[in-house]
């Protein structure tokens, strides 16, 4: 039995519908996935924390440097969840769908820097140019996360952000005194760019050894 061309291209298209996603996460997100991402964020209790602590991985201090304390991998529908939680009441999974239309789905990469004994918020530097001078100590400046090398691989293949930031993180006590405690560094990805089952973030610090995590994309949603 021969098939024509048109139903050679049906039986074609039918096999694209019923083809599983390319991607280990979902992408782009249907309108059922934008609706459950929008009621998770609304609910307002601990289910959202639970839900997004599996998007993020928590490393030891070392032995010296600054300590890389976690990564996070969140997907679109993370991100969705997230901002549907940012909203106060009166918004509706109507607005979300709406919001969400038309706009281009992303992956974020957040890396959190935390300051160490061996990497600490005050630098020693010499109080004059001749040698043997006394050492006094220097703040270190606050856009010292530009030192650090983030990477992102999908399948080997080192993946260019959208765009990236930092931003300094602060303690402060009750007397208003405020000193440098880490840092936030943050990518974003196109999130068709992930392509593989498997992603793997690598972050060069500009003391100490270098971190490398893996994150199985698939486990993610």
């Amino acid at each position: 039995m021969r098939f024509s061309t048109r139903s050679l291209a049906i039986v074609l298209a039918a096999v694209l519908l019923l083809s599983p996603s390319s991607f280990a996460f979902d992408t782009p997100l249907s309108d059922q996935a934008v609706r459950e991402a929008y009621f998770l964020g609304q609910r307002r209790d601990e289910s959202l924390a639970h839900f997004l602590a599996k998007y993020a991985k928590s490393l030891p201090p070392p032995k010296t440097g600054p300590h890389i304390a976690s990564i996070t991998f969140f997907t679109p529908f993370a991100l969705l969840a997230q901002l549907s939680s940012e909203h106060s009441m009166g918004y509706s999974a109507q607005q979300a769908a709406l919001d969400h239309r038309g706009q281009q789905e992303s992956v974020k990469i957040i890396v959190q820097v935390l300051l160490t004994d061996t990497y600490p918020a005050f630098i020693p530097r010499p109080t004059g140019s001749r040698s043997g001078s006394p050492i006094g100590f220097v703040l270190r400046p606050s856009d010292f996360w530009k030192d650090f090398d983030v990477q992102v691989f999908s399948e080997d293949k080192e993946l260019i952000p959208l765009t990236s930031s930092g931003e300094p993180n602060y303690s402060c006590s009750d007397d208003g005194g405020c000193i440098l405690t880490g840092a936030t560094i943050q990518l974003e990805f196109l999130a068709q760019s992930f392509a593989s089952n498997s992603s793997t973030i690598e972050v060069h610090p500009p003391e100490g050894d270098p971190i490398s995590v893996d994150f199985d994309l698939v486990s993610l949603r």
